[in-house]
């Protein structure tokens, strides 16, 4: 079918008026946006549905939100014989969040499964808790973390209280596609929805102070700023700083209001710097010890920190969860180890962390792009206990409580950290350096590149083929030695052309590495209209005295890169 063919369909029963007149004057006004609008179906990625609030099927409304959960609601009855099947959903501060999972309850509360609604905005980190808390069969949090404000979403989990992976994820988008717009059931079952609140809070922020308050500092001495960015980490991260032990918490107030435009930054994304611009600024007035960010779901998180002079570093996803899992496996050695232990990251995270599991001689899983794999790791190995793990793209995760990124526990951790090393003397950032002496000094940059609309994905599209059919056999002066396509799911050889299987499932992505290390990864983003590019460069680093000049030598090292590349 043609847009406009789909458009059509949205004109009459059982679409309310309100919906047929807006996709009226997309017909008779608008054509560009019609087509973005109705081109496709919105498809489950790497984080669930997310798109663009609107009418069409390629957009977020009761409708295409309405379908999912019948199907969904048709997949839970058929995959579990209990005589209740629960669903627990929450929801953050975004454009129509409440109402959206009021009607995904009512949805639900048709089709006989019981709801345990949140009664107000909370984290994702707490959702993913409380499926196994309450001995649910499934979630769903209504989010689309850190997209500008016009985006809104929708986050499936299991019984395990991970997102779904495959092929369970394509089961449920088979059963969605069976359902035609008029099988929805709105009727809302009042008896099936129960509201709830202070309990799961209590059990999920003590979970979280005895997963996270690993450090022997001094926590009342310690000094620290915090910004939710308008978003939900307000009703969880103040409450476990207190009940662990923390009394100089300085809040960003203006950022503390629930505010879906997110009016005092431009993106609420803690990846970049001018979301943290008032807290950095608050933290000056406070000699504050450090910053803490996090994104309107509360699952990513961002880091400042003082050096020796007093300045304040953004530290990047990457070096975050270096320091973190440093810190984890220090604190689990000195415990003990069993020999049963694990640590996780992602495909286009820094290489460091397999260092560290090698030092430590803990196990290291390497999973695809996405938290759901880690998720899926703890689940499908309960022989073994996962210490901590994470991703570039700022997320982190503590033990296994939680499983999927969880900003309120990585918040603390952060924090037990620096509070140790002050009462020793010493800095986050030189505590991050020792590491690079350890294992090696790396350096990584993220490049986005947007394409927006149809045209724009087709052309995502194009650039990955090209990049797959002719990778260049020399980048900067460096020597392409191996590409691993996750595609065909294998890796190549490219001197000998001999290639090896890469036992991941199949996905969009593809990595360069060179003989010097360096390794770009190129991926189609999975919640947003951009393609990525992941640079990883390293040497080795013999003192903390020349950090700052093998890191301007990295540095440049990856402009060398990109431009060799010419992806701009």
């Amino acid at each position: 079918m043609t847009p406009i063919d789909r458009a059509q369909v949205w004109l009459s029963h059982p679409f309310d008026s309100a919906t047929q007149k807006s996709v009226q004057q997309l017909i008779e006004n608008d054509q560009e946006a019609l087509g973005d609008a109705f081109y496709k179906d919105l498809e489950f990625g790497t984080g669930g549905m997310r798109g663009v609030l609107g009418v069409g099927t390629n957009r977020i409304n009761a409708y295409t939100l309405g379908r999912a959960t019948q199907g969904l609601s048709n997949y839970l009855n058929q995959s579990f014989d209990l005589d209740t099947i629960a669903v627990v959903i929450a929801y953050d501060c975004r454009h129509q969040s409440e109402e959206l999972s009021r009607l995904v309850a009512g949805i639900f509360s048709a089709n006989g499964i019981q709801v345990y609604l949140f009664s107000a905005l909370r984290t994702t980190p707490e959702l993913s808790f409380a499926v196994r808390h309450l001995n649910a069969q499934a979630g769903i949090v209504l989010t689309a973390s850190h997209n500008p404000p016009e985006y809104n979403g929708y986050k499936v989990y299991w019984e395990d209280g991970a997102q779904i992976v495959p092929p369970q994820d394509q089961e449920i988008i088979d059963e969605i596609g069976k359902v035609n717009y008029a099988d929805i059931r709105f009727e809302t079952v009042p008896s099936h929805i129960q509201l709830i609140d202070k309990e799961v809070d209590e059990a999920f922020f003590e979970a979280s102070v005895n997963n996270g308050a690993i450090g022997k500092g001094d926590r009342e001495a310690f000094s620290l700023v915090f910004t939710p960015i308008h978003g939900t980490s307000i009703t969880a991260i103040p409450q476990v700083f207190e009940k662990a032990g923390y009394t100089q918490v300085h809040i960003v107030e203006d950022q503390a209001i629930i505010d879906p435009n997110f009016s005092t930054v431009k993106s609420p994304n803690p990846e970049e710097r001018e979301a943290l611009d008032m807290a950095l600024s608050l933290a000056e007035k406070k000699k504050a010890d450090m910053v803490i960010g996090t994104d309107p779901d509360s699952d990513r998180l961002g880091v400042a920190v003082r050096d020796l002079n007093g300045e304040m570093h953004l530290l990047n996803g990457n070096q975050t969860m270096v320091v973190l899992t440093e810190f984890l496996l220090q604190h689990h050695r000195r415990v003990g180890f069993n020999g049963n232990e694990f640590i996780a990251s992602t495909i286009v995270s820094t290489p460091l962390i397999r260092k560290m599991a090698e030092a430590y001689k803990v196990q290291y899983r390497e999973t695809l792009t996405g938290f759901k794999w880690i998720g899926k790791l703890i689940n499908d190995h309960p022989e073994l206990k996962f210490l901590g793990g994470g991703e570039e793209s700022y997320g982190y995760l503590v033990g296994d409580f939680v499983r999927d990124k969880d900003a309120v526990t990585a918040s603390l951790l952060a924090a037990e950290l620096a509070a140790e090393l002050k009462t020793k003397g010493q800095t986050l950032l030189s505590y991050l350096i020792d590491c690079f002496v350890n294992y090696g000094c790396y350096q990584e940059r993220l490049l986005s590149i947007t394409k927006k609309g149809q045209s724009g994905a087709e052309e995502i599209q194009e650039m990955m083929k090209r990049f797959r059919a002719h990778p260049p056999e020399n980048i900067a002066g460096e020597k392409l030695l191996y590409t691993e396509d996750y595609l065909t799911q294998t890796k190549t050889d490219q001197l000998n052309k001999e290639q090896f299987a890469i036992d991941l499932p199949k996905a969009d992505v593809f990595i360069l590495e060179t003989e010097k290390g360096s390794r770009i990864a190129a991926r189609p983003s999975g919640t947003e209209p951009k393609i990525k590019f992941y640079f990883s460069v390293n040497e080795p680093l013999q003192s903390v005295a020349d950090y700052t000049l093998v890191k301007n030598r990295l540095e440049k090292r990856i402009d060398r890169l990109i431009e060799a590349l010419d992806l701009n």
